[in-house]
């Protein structure tokens, strides 16, 4: 089995053509089916199931290119650090559920490394703020080194056993209570406390999680509240601008941070209670880079503030 066989399995598998894949990879079609022959009489499975039209993955070929493109992602990550270090850039990818204080965190590591001892003077750096779904994918690909998420009372065990059979470490680093997120001019942001009974006629902005419509995904605490009225966003901005124009509020752990129009939100005490606990996953094992290390020490001083 080599790395050049598993490239080419992952271009049939996308192209669904011995024909495009040969044509994508400038090889000749003959010598793409005989290398696939071989991969698939070594591995003992077979790859794909020829039709009239093309090829098609078979499930158990699906299990292998899976495992292929983690292969290949390393290799090629290994063959730019050691083989084209002389071009390299330095590189560094976080994902993230849509959390402030992870931005933020982002922001100080970068600047460390750009203005200070480091003199980075190129550099290709990259933040995701997606879905819970998304954030665990990119952390299981490699696609970013550090996922920030947080878990509810609701879903921490599951979660977490979750993370040991995809072979991913949760590191706890911050526990908050239950808050609620409002305009400064919301008919109840002058109250000490509050209860979501008392917010049942306002929408609750909650943060969109895909074809993953679980509770257990929700990045928001008391997620399997009744809630009467729900508004789902994509980005914070957005969410933000919703609850100032519809008197609409969102749950949450008094994070919001000092970014986009947070001056005109007020953070109220929520009487319902439940724990969000806010972490980062890595790859079980991984050793975080110099770069990683630092993300982290900036992370839990935001979480601190």
């Amino acid at each position: 089995m080599t790395i050049l066989q598993l490239k080419y399995v992952i271009a049939i598998d996308e192209e669904c053509s011995m024909r495009k894949a040969a044509d994508k990879l400038y090889v000749s079609q003959p010598g793409l089916s005989s290398a696939v022959r071989d991969l698939e009489s070594e591995i003992g499975i077979q790859i794909f199931e020829r039709v009239h039209n093309g090829v098609v993955t078979t499930a158990a070929g699906a299990s292998f290119i899976a495992y292929a493109r983690t292969a290949v992602e390393q290799f090629e990550k290994i063959e730019g650090k050691y083989l084209n270090n002389r071009n390299e850039k330095p590189t560094f990818s976080v994902s993230m559920q849509h959390y402030t204080v992870a931005v933020n965190a982002f922001i100080d590591t970068v600047k460390e490394y750009e203005l200070h001892e480091y003199e980075l003077h190129e550099y290709q750096f990259s933040i995701r703020e997606t879905q819970t779904s998304e954030v665990i994918d990119d952390i299981k690909t490699l696609k970013s080194e550090v996922g920030v998420i947080a878990l509810s009372d609701f879903n921490k065990n599951t979660f977490k056993k979750f993370f040991a059979e995809a072979s991913l470490e949760f590191h706890e680093l911050f526990t908050r209570k239950t808050y609620v997120y409002l305009s400064k001019d919301h008919p109840l942001a002058d109250e000490e406390e509050i209860s979501l009974d008392e917010l049942q006629d306002y929408p609750c902005m909650v943060f969109d999680q895909g074809d993953n419509t679980s509770f257990y995904y929700r990045e928001e605490a008391l997620a399997t509240y009744d809630y009467k009225k729900i508004i789902s966003t994509n980005e914070r901005a957005t969410s933000i601008e919703l609850m100032l124009g519809l008197n609409g509020y969102a749950v949450g752990a008094a994070m919001l941070g000092d970014s986009l129009n947070t001056s005109s939100i007020k953070v109220v005490k929520l009487k319902e209670e439940e724990n969000l606990t806010f972490g980062y996953i890595i790859r079980k094992g991984a050793v975080l880079s110099e770069m990683g290390k630092t993300f982290i020490s900036k992370l839990e001083r935001h979480m601190d503030a």
